[in-house]
């Protein structure tokens, strides 16, 4: 099975760095997937689901928090503001923080607090999907 070098770059850490095999992201333009010798391109992200596909193992699904993708020559570089791999994430915990967006939204002052919720509610709304995945 063909493979690319991939690597998922948090700001506090390097989430990966190897092989793989298949990549799907959700960018601004709707969900792509990425396989060994894909095209060049660079890609803004959105607050989604992304699935990693290896040659000698299960795949697996992390939530990411936006950022961007960038292809080329075989190699694929993922920088987003948050990863966490579905087995890394606290349940309870996404689930209070969508209760407490919930909360932040009904009680907002201003548009930028209303935003700043809806933000909060998506990232934790995502990262229960992916832990229930």
């Amino acid at each position: 099975m063909n493979t690319f070098k991939l690597q998922i770059v948090a700001p506090d850490k390097i989430v990966y760095d190897g092989e793989a095999t298949f990549l799907l992201v959700r960018t601004t333009m709707g969900d792509i997937g990425v396989q060994a010798r894909h095209q060049k391109l660079i890609s803004p992200l959105v607050i989604g689901k992304m699935k990693v596909e290896f040659a000698d193992r299960d795949p697996r699904f992390a939530a990411i928090a936006g950022g961007f993708v960038k292809v080329g020559d075989n190699k694929v570089t993922v920088v987003t503001t948050a990863c966490e791999w579905e087995d890394e994430i606290d349940l309870k915990r996404a689930e209070a923080a969508a209760e407490h967006a919930r909360q932040m939204r009904e009680h907002s002052s201003s548009k930028q607090e209303m935003d700043r919720a809806e933000v909060k509610l998506k990232r934790a709304l995502n990262r229960i999907n992916v832990a229930k995945h």
